[in-house]
């Protein structure tokens, strides 16, 4: 029987740099788990992943991080250092009590940062200074440029601009392989110059990860408080992955204490199984959990078992890759 209502482990154990990650082999489909030891084992992976500050030696809109789904360093892109977003989700972990210091893109000034920052990762001058000293050998890896930051990036009318620039920029690093990701809430990809933009980043070794963190439309104005609706979210998931492959990013939490129904996560199954019988391609579904300091006091993480179990269903009844994050940073 399907059951969500498990009592939560000691908390500290989030604290003490514990995180699992689960996985389905999509050949053969086995489940591999990697276990990341204690703190006292190795140092803070965990401090890492919750450090997401976006800013970084004076830089204004890019900025470094140890990203656990990355499973690697990320560099990021602030597209809203104006902290504006279409979206009010309750989980949100950006401070919107303080005003955004710009409310407008300096694309040269963008594109100096990425070259600048770029150089410092190849060489690994980056790691000689600051907390990433610190980082793992294993972790010193470049995985990917990811267009997020403090709202919605596709809300810029210059996004495709944007996205060539920095892949000219990646070019000129030669790093072919590195990955440009897409961390979106898929609300606008109906419009042309995000469309201009999607083709570009599928010229160029990109990857779009879409929010879709519900169900049924009640649940997605609960949790995301958008004057958007989920029809219109998932038909734009649609058209969008009958194109490229997607991403499917999921998050899940208590809310007054209480975990999404079985009937939520059962809907939230139904919908992934309409995009592919409508053509779409999912390559993963991410499920995870709060993280860090979320935008309501009544939003709390899931335990871990939760989010397992989450998965389960979701693999079960859909047939798809899934992996599983817990509350250890993003």
């Amino acid at each position: 029987m399907f059951n969500l209502l498990f009592c939560f482990r000691c908390p500290c154990r989030k604290l003490e740099g514990y995180a699992t990650i689960e996985s389905t082999a999509r050949s053969a489909g086995a489940v591999k788990r990697v276990q990341i030891p204690p703190y006292a084992e190795r140092m803070s992976t965990t401090s890492l992943h919750v450090q997401h500050e976006r800013q970084f030696e004076g830089n204004r809109f890019v900025y470094p991080v140890i990203s656990r789904r990355s499973r690697g360093l990320s560099i990021g892109v602030n597209l809203n250092p104006d902290k504006l977003c279409n979206f009010h989700c309750i989980y949100c972990q950006v401070d919107r009590s303080v005003a955004g210091e710009t409310r407008f893109v300096e694309l040269d000034r963008l594109v100096a940062e990425l070259d600048e920052l770029l150089a410092a990762a190849v060489s690994g001058t980056l790691f000689e200074s600051g907390k990433f000293r610190s980082v793992p050998l294993d972790l010193r890896r470049l995985n990917d440029i990811a267009f997020s930051g403090d709202g919605e990036p596709t809300t810029h009318q210059n996004f495709d601009e944007i996205i060539a620039a920095c892949a000219e920029v990646k070019r000129r690093h030669g790093l072919g392989d590195v990955k440009m990701v897409l961390i979106t809430n898929a609300s606008r990809f109906h419009r042309p110059h995000v469309q201009r933009g999607l083709e570009i980043l599928d010229c160029n070794q990109g990857e779009i990860w879409a929010k879709l963190d519900a169900g049924t439309e009640a649940y997605f104005r609960l949790v995301d408080r958008s004057p958007i609706s989920l029809s219109r979210v998932l038909e734009n998931i649609t058209q969008a992955a009958r194109i490229r492959p997607l991403v499917i990013q999921s998050l899940w939490m208590q809310i007054h204490g209480e975990p999404p129904s079985r009937e939520e996560i059962r809907a939230f199954c139904q919908r992934l199984c309409d995009i592919t019988a409508c053509g779409g391609r999912l390559s993963l579904i991410q499920i995870y959990t709060i993280a860090r300091r979320p935008a309501e006091s009544f939003v709390a993480p899931l335990s871990d078992e939760q989010v397992d179990e989450i998965a389960g269903i979701v693999r079960g009844e859909t047939g798809l890759p899934v992996d599983s994050y817990y509350g250890v940073g993003a």
